[in-house]
């Protein structure tokens, strides 16, 4: 892709609003606090210490709107701490240059860090170091700065107060999730009854997971019915598959095949059903045709073997999901062991433990903290230095921390919405408070508004958003009486400078995922592979559907899979040259990888029950799928095509004497065609490549 095309597709991304995703009402909340905050400070401090505290405020509540499972009073205060911390350290040095700058790149290099443990992390650090160039200019001496960090931790707490005492969708993120993983599922369903072997999108249930991941407090309170849907949900998912397959035995057409496509379309509908009760905290309305569909008396007489035994599993997890999906009053805190998720103290140990696990020259995270605390140091030099600052030459810095992200596509769409966001923003704002000198509760008034409006476009319309962030600055500094002489032409000259810095600073010091991406197919083939082994090792030694390292290598294919897709999206927005892998060999190996994986999830949906007999031939095939997927990730990281002669050898081994199992020979042939386009994309690849 061409460097104005990518430019442009960036760009169209950061303008776009979806009117869906705004959230007047958690937004007016927001906003609510941040006026009880500027209210109190102004009556009994000053407008100083406002608007000090207003930022504390400010930024609490945009930790409350990141995508996180964490309880949002506790975001908020975290916020509210490590920004007064900031700004207190940052103001007993800024007045020694030298100092100050190395502390400012020194934290800013540390928000970059953070990104290592999320996007959540990473948006509040990154936050964080933007409010704190604005908060250091406030106090006027020590005892002054000690106040106001305490008042911006104020702020903190009463917008972590006001999330408590006015909850908006309480356990709304949790159940959304939920929802969304059996909606995914209820649609897998759907397309299943054209296309036998539609591929299934693991994002939605990877979410669930992560949602049912509580605090212990949380899992005191969790309602019930967001306790074991998503581990239905999970287990639907081999079954749906392997009852739609005409590998597994039934026909591609005829009576069977049509009562198959009946029980996916009702499955789709009972589904929907569940997620809509769920999502809502409703009683699940069954719909009673799709209920007559699953109970039909035809399916134990038209399906027959696997079939059968899939159609009947199917229902009862089904039943199983309607049970769980009806709200209760008892919460799943008796008798349920919830996954634990560690609190903000426990996680600190682990976040730096990710942090140093970054500290390696291709790690994109430590680019992008390199690049972010260089670029910062640069515009704040430059706003110290041009007259364009006359003491305020934060803008630019600003600027640049608010935009920089570890990938090109999100850094360039930011950078291009925060400006034009910012040019007409600070234009009305200024022009505002120049042309009619609003008093200070007037600003303060105004400064609200505008923080309602950036609440209101935070998960969306980012350019919009940076229209009220812009005007909400101005009209806060004017409340103080800082920055007035700044004229419009000023901060959007600063704005310019950093936004030109931070798009700058990726093109001279890149971390394209481009080339990393033979890396993450290495990865994602070397994980199926891994999966398809354990569970063929489980004919040999049979322990029913339960076994835990099945579920854990499931888990590391999904990561591994859309570790692989975040990075081919990513890709497709970078503005260079395939280096190995064309867009063509993208696609087919995908398919193939993702064939790979679909194969297994097959032979999991048909594991032996504990006590059945074993199959000593699969211990075979699962050492030589081992051993032959972990060569060819290896040969892949190489720009090798892989080959898979060892395990071509074992399954023509059998072509005499076969396995006595339905599926375990016709699944390791389909794994090695599956693995055979794999070599054949790689090679097309390379041939074009040195053409």
């Amino acid at each position: 892709m061409s460097w104005l095309r990518a430019l442009r597709e960036t760009a169209r991304s950061g303008l776009t609003v979806e009117r869906q995703r705004l959230d007047p009402v958690i937004a007016a909340r927001a906003a609510l606090g941040l006026a009880l905050v500027v209210g109190f400070s102004l009556a009994v401090f000053g407008p100083a210490v406002a608007a000090s505290s207003a930022f504390g405020a400010f930024q609490a509540a945009i930790a409350t709107f990141q995508r996180s499972w964490r309880p949002r009073p506790t975001l908020a205060l975290a916020s509210g701490a490590s920004l007064a911390v900031s700004t207190f350290l940052g103001y007993l040095t800024v007045s020694h240059e030298p100092l100050f700058l190395a502390l400012l790149m020194l934290w800013t290099f540390l928000s970059g860090l953070a990104w290592a443990a999320g996007p959540t992390a990473g948006m509040i650090a990154s936050s964080n170091v933007a409010i704190m160039l604005v908060t250091v200019t406030l106090p006027s001496s020590v005892a002054t700065a000690a106040g106001h960090a305490a008042m911006i931790f104020a702020g903190g707490v009463v917008q972590a107060a006001l999330v408590v005492l006015l909850p908006v969708r309480p356990w709304g993120a949790q159940r959304d999730a939920l929802a969304d993983a059996l909606a995914a599922e209820a649609d897998y369903a759907r397309r299943l009854r054209h296309d036998p072997v539609a591929p299934f999108d693991p994002l939605p249930l990877m979410h669930a997971r992560s949602a049912a991941a509580l605090t212990r407090g949380q899992a005191r309170r969790r309602p019930a019915e967001l306790h074991g849907a998503r581990g239905l949900a999970e287990r639907i998912r081999p079954v749906l598959a392997s009852l739609a397959d005409p590998a597994v035995g039934v026909p591609e057409e005829g009576p069977a095949r049509a009562r198959v496509r009946e029980m996916l379309g009702a499955t789709g509908s009972l589904l929907d059903a569940a997620a809509h009760a769920i999502r809502h905290g409703e009683p699940v309305d069954l719909p009673e045709p799709a209920v007559a569909a699953l109970h039909s008396r035809d399916t134990l007489s038209l399906l027959h073997g696997p079939p059968r035994r899939a159609a009947i599993r199917l229902v009862a997890l089904l039943g199983d999901v309607v049970d769980t999906a009806e709200p209760r009053t008892e919460t799943s805190g008796h008798g349920a062991t919830p996954r634990t998720r560690p609190s903000l103290v426990r996680l600190a140990p682990l976040v730096l433990v990710k942090g140093r696990a970054e500290l390696r020259r291709d790690s994109p995270v430590l680019r992008h903290a390199i690049r972010v605390s260089a670029v910062t140091a640069a515009g704040y030099l430059l706003g110290a230095v041009l007259p364009l600052g006359l003491g305020h030459g934060y803008w630019a810095p600003m600027a640049s921390v608010m935009v920089m992200r570890p990938d090109f596509s999100q850094t360039y769409a930011r950078s291009v919405a925060r400006f034009g966001g910012t040019l007409v923003g600070v234009a009305l704002a200024t022009g505002v408070v120049q042309s009619f000198h609003p008093g200070v509760y007037l600003s303060a008034g105004l400064a609200v508004v505008c923080a309602f409006g950036m609440y209101l476009f935070m998960r969306t319309g980012y350019a919009a958003g940076q229209v009220f962030v812009a005007a909400y600055v101005v009209f806060l500094l004017g409340m103080e009486g800082a920055g007035v002489g700044q004229t419009v032409r000023d901060r959007v000259t600063l704005t310019l400078i950093g936004g030109l810095l931070a798009m700058l600073a990726y093109a001279v010091y890149p971390a394209w995922e481009t080339p990393r991406l033979r890396g993450r197919l290495a990865d994602w083939l070397a994980s199926v592979g891994g999966y398809a082994a354990v569970v063929v090792a489980r004919y040999a030694d049979p322990v029913g559907p339960g076994s835990p390292d099945v579920r854990e290598a499931l888990l590391n294919t999904r990561a591994a899979r859309v570790a692989w897709q975040e990075a081919v999206e990513r890709a497709t927005h970078e503005p260079v040259r395939h280096r190995g892998l064309s867009h063509a060999a993208v696609e087919q190996a995908d398919h193939a990888l993702a064939e790979f994986g679909r194969v297994a999830m097959l032979m999991e949906a048909h594991l032996p029950e504990p006590g059945a007999p074993p199959v000593p031939e699969a211990a075979t095939l699962a050492e030589a799928l081992r051993h032959a997927t972990e060569q060819g990730a290896k040969q892949i990281r190489e720009r090798r095509p892989p080959e898979w002669d060892e395990l071509r050898e074992t399954v023509d081994a059998w072509s005499d004497d076969a396995p006595d199992h339905f599926l375990l020979h016709k699944g390791a042939s389909l794994i090695l065609e599956a693995l055979d386009e794999v070599t054949t994309a790689l090679t097309d690849s390379t041939r074009a490549r040195t053409r």
